[in-house]
């Protein structure tokens, strides 16, 4: 039985590399002059109005989906170590491979019709993977995570309908065109991708999406669920380049951001820290794109999904390796324990800085500089380099606990770095983020970025990180040894901490109010009003007109008479 798991995984995941390297390869030929293919299959036509299902291969999305088989096949073969003693490992690589599939389904489609098979997809397999150790605690962050996004399911439907005015929903074409008149399409668009990416105030189900299990993680929050609203976004970003919307959009990212670094630094779940650190980033990405730099989106969404996959990756061993204990606070010292793994880990976390030359440099700090350099607000600004500062900030406040220090964990446990299984299959996206950043600049960035700025605004990112980095550094120093201070300003710390209470409102008991209104709703409309007069009631109105106008075509005489005697009375009136 194990070998034939063993076959399975192996076979998943050198078909996924394999489809990977052919994916790369054409989007490198697409990229330099090669041709688009776009395949179309009608599926309805009404009223000259076509249901169409397709499918589009271009540069953007053929590299983004190389990516996305990479990180899977590497995920697949590291799930051959991490689940190994899992007796449902088979419906575990099933659900991967779905998950996978709807993604390549909504990367693929340029169709706000087609899209809904990935978009529906990725929620629904997000919710079984969610609910996959069967618990109490696994049960509510499934419901939080799959009713958070059915909000968007919902904006993409109402889409759908805004759309059929323009004949069509190829939103490649269409989205060119759309004025100020397309405000509430252009709001539910952004509402899309605000749930999927878990902007503020959808942003309490990716932290408790940290339920399933460690490999899915690394696959969810690095290129498949939570990249999916970025996607989008970065498919209607014409549409944002002349519209009002943007801003709204930036501001959101911006203080998605800072919520998200605040709340790493006070958190001590280390999956839950790498969860915030990728919620950071897609503010980021967002906020960029926002400014009107769709291409810059797309590099830091490429390169971050590198290092964040491999992130998960070392979590889940070193998680592994101190008998599943996820509280920073048990770990320490592991660079003397686990050494193959911290270098991987120290790896990814100074990509994540922006460490010079390493794969986040390349996309965070060209994103920073071209934001300084655009028209931005104060409040913006000053979000930046609070985020930049914090995002340092708690990567060393992570490396402080669990890297360095004193060995927290009094059990008796085998940490080390023995299977073969998980620290080799960390090799590809270890290289990757180190001359993953470097290769794409070059190849998305033949000629580089004009920028001018002073020597102030050049070197501030740098000055923030070593700042960041001191400040979290000294911090974390100061609450092992010293007297907790923030036991004096607890009601302040539980705040931040917790993501301003956003967990606590997304599953507040005050939610039962709003099910009741709709229950009431539901009962009193779709199974009473909303059928007496809605079109199921029109339909049988209509119905009974009908048979009354049919009885005036069926040759009676009877009723010849009838109306005969009506009119002569009628004209007798009229003359009287």
């Amino acid at each position: 039985m194990m070998s034939w798991k063993f076959t399975m995984h192996l076979t998943s995941m050198m078909f996924l590399l394999i489809g990977s390297i052919f994916s790369g390869i054409y989007a490198v030929i697409q990229l330099y002059g090669g041709k688009i293919v776009v395949v179309e299959w009608e599926i309805l036509s009404l009223c000259s109005i076509s249901a169409v299902f397709t499918l589009i291969f271009d540069w953007i999305s053929l590299m983004f989906m190389c990516f996305v088989l990479l990180i899977s096949s590497s995920v697949l073969y590291y799930s051959g170590g991490y689940m190994k003693s899992d007796k449902n490992f088979n419906r575990f690589m099933y659900l991967v491979l779905m998950f996978v599939f709807s993604m390549g389904a909504m990367v693929f489609s340029p169709n706000l019709i087609s899209i809904l098979l990935g978009w529906d997809g990725l929620g629904l397999v997000s919710y079984a993977l969610v609910i996959y150790y069967q618990n109490e605690k696994s049960a509510n962050a499934g419901m939080l995570t799959v009713l958070s996004n059915r909000v968007g399911d919902v904006a993409i439907l109402l889409s759908i309908g805004f759309m059929v005015k323009l004949g069509g929903w190829n939103f490649l074409f269409y989205s060119l065109y759309m004025n100020e008149d397309w405000l509430i399409f252009k709001l539910l668009i952004i509402l899309a991708a605000m749930t999927k990416s878990a902007q503020i105030p959808f942003s309490a189900w990716l932290p408790a999406a940290m339920a399933a299990p460690t490999p899915v993680s690394a696959l969810v929050h690095s290129s498949t669920l939570v990249t999916a609203g970025v996607y989008l976004m970065i498919r209607f970003s014409p549409m944002l380049e002349t519209s009002n919307v943007s801003s709204l959009l930036l501001i959101i990212s911006c203080l998605t951001m800072f919520m998200s670094g605040l709340g790493a630094n006070l958190e001590y779940d280390l999956k839950k820290i790498i969860a915030l650190s990728t919620l950071s980033q897609l503010g980021v990405m967002l906020s960029i794109l926002s400014l009107g730099f769709p291409e810059l989106a797309f590099f830091h969404l490429l390169s971050h999904a590198l290092f964040k996959a491999l992130l998960f990756m070392c979590a889940g061993v070193i998680i592994h390796g101190v008998g599943d204990y996820q509280d920073i606070r048990f770990m320490g010292s592991l660079v003397k324990f686990m050494p193959l793994s911290v270098v991987y880990m120290s790896v990814s976390n100074f990509a994540l800085c922006g460490f010079p030359f390493l794969a986040g440099f390349y996309s965070k700090d060209l994103i920073l500089e071209v934001a300084f350099m655009s028209w931005l607000n104060y409040i913006s600004f000053i979000l930046y380099i609070l985020a930049t500062g914090l995002t340092v900030c708690y990567t060393m406040r992570l490396i402080y606990y669990s890297l360095g220090g004193g060995f927290n964990l009094n059990l008796l446990t085998d940490t080390k770095d023995t299977d073969n299984l998980m620290t080799n299959s960390m090799v590809l996206l270890g290289f990757g983020a180190i001359v993953g950043g470097a290769c794409l600049s070059w190849l998305l960035f033949p000629e580089p970025y004009m920028i001018c700025m002073s020597d102030f605004m050049k070197s501030l990112v740098m000055v923030v990180s070593i700042l960041g980095g001191l400040i979290g550094y000294v911090h974390n120093f100061m609450n092992v040894n010293l007297k907790l201070m923030s036991l004096k300003m607890y009601f302040l710390v539980v705040l931040l901490g917790s993501m301003w209470f956003m967990p606590f409102l997304s599953t507040s008991k005050n939610n039962e109010m709003s099910l009741k209104m709709g229950s009431l709703v539901e009962k009193l409309g779709d199974k009473g009003w909303y059928e007496y007069y809605g079109p199921q009631g029109m339909y049988w109105k209509l119905v009974d007109l009908f048979m009354f106008v049919n009885k005036f075509q069926m040759n009676s005489v009877k009723i010849y008479m009838k109306l005969f005697i009506l009119s002569v009375l009628v004209m007798l009136f009229m003359y009287l």
